[in-house]
């Protein structure tokens, strides 16, 4: 049953009209001129306005206009007893579904209701359809997001934008069942700062007892303007990965409820998919042997390094260690027992550097450490501790072996030794080579005219798995 609102200043007309409306099984509210027509649009909903040009005070043209242009959804038929063109004319080009002439057969103005209301069911057809086509690729773009520093900004802007709040944030799961804001939209980054210490702890209580349709959180105050805090987790089956939070200035939107539990599927496969594609990472840049970095991931870091230090001009030093006399081990032990000595050795080598430092696998016995924010003169230290703990340790001693190995290491630092990633490598490799070459079991700086470790060598380093 549509709900039409009649407006027509003459009583029999009202009568008339409204008997052939209700008799098409609609339900009428006659009125019987233009400021009666607006206070019924004001306290009610309809779907249909049938209105005549000429009112009482007003104009049916100007309220069909008012119509249009204040409820846009709501379908307008004009009826006349001016038989010309131009008010015609007038009243479709602003919206009006039709144009009736009285006197008006029933069955004309019955069918002309009908027509009207048909088009607003499709047009809001359409649009309801436009709605979930847009809700579909916003997601499938969620799902499909695998670069880690884009994906808070690309779910919190389709948040945002399909719930129409205010502003939205990601929060992630860790490890310890916290979260942690990852990224936002819609908010200045004072107002995520803020969110992000607010919010914390509320979030994290709600991952636990939120529903699949998200909830609202109830907190005391809220930063001005915003007046309303929403919470959809995003989880895959019985895992939670994280939460988009949504602020509003006012109460949450109906969209919200529509659209947030769908996007947050796509979000929860798309921190699934990052955590796949992180292990997966893992295992192009982690030595098989080892478990240390292999070459592969130095390179990347190396750039990564070389590009922050040249904005910030903090100094970062290379490391290059080789092994003594190891293929003697091999030859003697075997290459099994050799395996478990550069895994040893490997460990041991990870013990005398910070956490943020970075230790790799350059291949066959020879391991390459990046010590970051370190000059020159610290880097000596760190090789000295490395030195002497490789040469102080015995190997394999719980195997029954307890071997004794030594070590030579080349030092190169950025900015003061080179600026150029291959130089720099190639400076700490030649520090080493001339250890190598003289008494082992030592620590040499890089310098100018220091000769070049031989082709026959390197050849041999970049065939051993990295």
């Amino acid at each position: 049953m549509a709900q039409v609102l009649l407006v027509d200043d003459e009583k029999v007309a009202r009568m008339l009209y409204s008997d052939f409306l209700t008799g098409a099984g609609h339900a009428v509210h006659a009125v019987a001129n233009a400021a009666e027509a607006r206070e019924a649009l004001g306290k009610y909903t309809f779907d249909l306005v049938v209105t005549d040009l000429i009112l009482p005070n007003g104009d049916g043209m100007e309220l069909l206009q008012f119509v249009k242009a204040t409820y846009p959804g709501v379908e307008v038929v004009v009826i006349t007893a001016l038989d010309k063109v131009d008010p015609a004319v007038r009243a479709i080009k602003s919206g009006a579904a039709d144009y009736l002439v009285k006197p008006i057969n029933p069955e004309v103005l019955a069918h002309s209701a009908t027509r009207a209301l048909t088009t607003r069911s499709l047009l809001k057809e359409n649009e309801e359809l436009r709605r979930h086509v847009d809700l579909l690729e916003t997601g499938q773009r969620i799902a499909t997001t695998l670069d880690r520093d884009r994906i808070a900004q690309v779910a919190a802007q389709a948040f945002q934008h399909m719930c129409a709040s205010a502003g939205a944030m990601l929060f992630v799961r860790q490890s310890d069942g916290t979260v942690s804001l990852s990224g936002g939209a819609g908010l200045s980054d004072d107002e995520q700062a803020v969110f992000g210490t607010l919010l914390k702890e509320p979030v994290t209580g709600a991952l636990s007892d939120a529903g699949p349709s998200g909830r609202k959180l109830n907190l005391d105050s809220l930063p001005p303007p915003h007046q309303s805090v929403f919470v959809m987790p995003a989880r895959d089956e019985e895992k939670t990965y994280g939460a988009a939070v949504l602020v509003f200035h006012g109460e949450v939107t109906p969209a919200t409820r529509d659209s947030a539990p769908f996007l947050a599927r796509h979000l929860a496969l798309a921190l699934k998919n990052l955590g796949r594609f992180a292990a997966v990472e893992d295992l192009v840049y982690l030595d098989d042997l080892t478990h240390l970095f292999n070459r592969r991931y130095l390179e990347l870091v190396l750039d990564k390094e070389l590009k922050n230090a040249t904005t910030s001009t903090r100094p970062f030093s290379l490391l290059f260690c080789d092994l003594d006399y190891f293929k003697s081990i091999n030859d003697t032990h075997g290459h099994v027992v050799g395996s478990k000595l550069l895994v040893e050795v490997a460990r041991i080598v990870k013990a005398c550097v910070r956490d943020n430092d970075v230790v790799c696998r350059w291949g066959g016995d020879e391991y390459v450490m990046l010590l970051r924010g370190t000059d020159s003169g610290g880097a000596l230290k760190v090789a000295e501790r490395i030195r002497r703990t490789v040469e102080g340790h015995r190997f394999l001693a719980r195997e029954g072996f307890s071997l004794s190995v030594t070590t030579c290491i080349g030092v190169a630092s950025y900015p003061e030794h080179a600026e150029e990633k291959d130089v720099l490598v190639d400076f700490a490799d030649r520090a080493m080579y001339r250890g190598k070459k003289s008494t082992r079991n030592i620590i040499y700086m890089a310098a100018e005219g220091l000769e070049a470790t031989p082709e026959s060598r390197k050849l041999a380093t970049e065939q051993q798995p990295t």
